[in-house]
């Protein structure tokens, strides 16, 4: 077999595939040559999720004419002059493969003007070619602007996601960049919509409130911590705010976002006790160290970093947040095994003024008439389904024990008379396999029911869950939400599916489980999708509801269990109920 020397286009091609994955991947490598250009303020516009445009305009120094057309060379880099410049490394790019790998696989406009030159200069690029330089009016900075991109390498585009996710992986690489400055603005727009407008922040926790809204914002607790090797400042969010859905985890060293899976864990293990298992919470974490320990270039993304000595930094990780952790006094649990604790208060003499006695309550069921007679009710008979689903009504053959005589028992369980017998209905379950039937027939059937809150509940999800709740509208609709927009990262909650909670608090729960529902692309075989989301969205609706209020509410929930066509299981094959004959009764005695 003949070698040869790859022409050079065909080597910017291979060496994009590492650099320019999607992109997501050429907004950060432009935002970053833009910081790293002394910009104040840095737009980005984009246009079809990027596949058609990305543009990255910035006041910085800009190039001059020769340097224009000099960068799109691969390894053409002003960071790096000799193998020791490696260990000092303090910008964000230095390999000099960005704009080279960029230019391989799109369409490329750049205009720049330095502060000292009276006119810009103009290169175009397209496909590793040099297509043309010219001399234009132009302010001092920066204007990138990369159009089709992926245009000659047809797989490639293929293979790139839906417009919904290509723009999440923007915001999230966006938000990345936007951290590290919080004195530098910032803006990003999507097909004429502004996304964010961020202006210079008087600190990090503005920026955070900016970029993720207030309620992140509010719920932090400051870090730090200082070695000789290396000093740590930050947040860390308080344990009750913790979340099932990732997100806001952030690590940054020396003003660069990378990723940790080790140092993550020091994180969690500082949390161990505080949150429940399957929890995430947020935390935004600067490290600063000598560049001399730290290598930034074991990745063409440059999104990993290697420490002199990781050990060391995991224990200051962890030590930090445990340290703040305690010191708000999260950690702090009552110890009911000491007698003397102080913990618990001490309730005087006159606690009974305080708490005058009530007469109970009565619970009066206004839909039970006892002259009625007995509904058919769709059911089964102890022990087996059966074909003819109008035989239910032989689980009430004695007139004198309808189904409108309900007992809820402890909160959790439904007891009703059934044929020779009683019959006990899991509430919760019940509930998961009538909500998993609403959603099957508002998925397949466009049928769905709304109840509208009686208050509208607003819920700050940042900018990045708020398109992605934007994008499953059409679903979210399908399924019985009424939800509207409001800002850029908040929503109005103004109704929500039949049987589901509308209180404030459980609602703004629900959201946030709502976005891990939607977030999970794992399923998308027809049928099978509308099935998974019908067990998730029943399994959350079941998770919000309260204890039933009323024999009526119960008798409601029973009806509703025993229309459906496989009432005694769950989705996931749970027993929803169980039938206590009179002779198995008679056993207990």
């Amino acid at each position: 077999m003949e070698l040869r020397i790859l022409p050079g286009n065909i080597a910017n091609m291979i060496a994009a595939g590492e650099v320019v994955q999607r992109p997501a991947s050429v907004v950060k490598e432009l935002m970053e040559n833009s910081i790293d250009a002394g910009a104040s303020q840095v737009n980005v516009v984009i246009g079809d999720s990027g596949r058609t445009l990305i543009q990255v305009t910035d006041d910085g120094s800009g190039m001059t004419p020769d340097d224009a057309v000099l960068c799109f060379e691969r390894h053409a880099t002003s960071k790096i002059a000799t193998a020791e410049d490696l260990q000092e490394i303090m910008t964000y790019g230095f390999r000099g493969e960005a704009l080279a790998s960029i230019a391989a696989v799109a369409e490329v406009t750049l205009r720049t003007r330095t502060a000292g030159s009276e006119t810009g200069c103009q290169v175009e690029m397209a496909g590793s070619r040099h297509v043309s330089t010219s001399e234009v009016s132009a302010p001092v900075g920066t204007n990138i602007a990369v159009r089709n991109l992926f245009y000659n390498i047809p797989a490639r585009r293929k293979f790139l996601k839906s417009d919904n996710v290509e723009l999440k992986h923007i915001t999230e690489e966006f938000t990345k960049v936007a951290l590290t400055r919080p004195g530098t603005g910032f803006s990003l727009s999507h097909n004429g919509k502004d996304i964010f407008v961020l202006r210079p922040a008087k600190s990090l926790k503005y920026r955070i409130m900016d970029l993720l809204g207030t309620s992140v914002a509010g719920d932090l607790v400051d870090l730090a911590a200082d070695t000789s090797m290396v000093s740590l400042r930050g947040f860390a969010g308080r344990p009750d705010t913790a979340r099932k859905t990732l997100g806001n985890q952030f690590f940054f060293v020396n003003g660069r976002y990378f990723r940790s899976p080790y140092l993550h864990k020091a994180v969690m293990r500082a949390y161990e006790g505080l949150i429940p298992e399957g929890v995430t919470p947020s935390y935004f974490i600067y490290l600063e160290t000598n560049p001399g320990s730290v290598d930034v270039n074991i990745s063409p993304a440059k999104s990993e970093v290697k420490f002199e000595d990781d050990s060391l930094v995991f224990q200051v990780v962890y030590a930090a947040v445990k340290e703040t952790l305690g010191k708000n006094s999260f950690a702090g649990d009552i110890d009911f095994s000491n007698p003397e604790a102080n913990d618990m208060p001490v309730l005087g003499s006159h606690f009974t003024d305080y708490k005058p006695d009530v007469a109970p309550r009565v619970q009066v069921d206004p839909g039970y008439d006892p002259f009625e007679p007995m509904p058919r009710v769709r059911g089964f008979e102890p022990g087996r389904l059966v074909d003819r689903r109008e035989d239910y009504g032989k689980l009430f053959e004695d007139k004198s024990l309808p189904i409108t005589q309900t007992l809820i028992l402890g909160g959790r369980y439904i007891v009703a008379p059934a044929r020779d017998g009683m019959m006990v209905v899991n509430i919760r379950r019940a509930w998961e396999r009538v909500l998993y039937d609403r959603a099957i027939a508002a998925l397949t059937k466009q049928a769905h029911v709304t109840q509208v809150n009686m208050f509208p509940v607003k819920v700050e999800v940042g900018a990045e869950n708020r398109l992605l709740l934007d994008s499953k509208a059409p679903l979210l609709s399908s399924l019985g939400f009424d939800i509207s927009p409001f800002g850029t990262d908040t929503i109005v909650v103004n109704g929500v599916p039949e049987g589901f909670s509308g209180e404030s608090g459980k609602v703004e729960t629900m959201i946030q489980d709502l976005i891990l529902i939607l977030s999970d692309d794992s399923v998308s075989l027809p049928g099978v999708m509308e099935s998974s989301m019908a067990e998730k969205i029943a399994l959350l609706g079941a998770s919000t509801r309260g204890e039933l209020s009323s024999p009526m509410e119960a008798r409601a929930l029973l009806d509703s269990l025993l229309s459906s066509a496989n009432p005694e299981l769950t989705i996931s094959g749970k027993k929803t109920m169980a039938i206590m004959t009179t002779p198995q009764i008679d056993k207990l005695f």
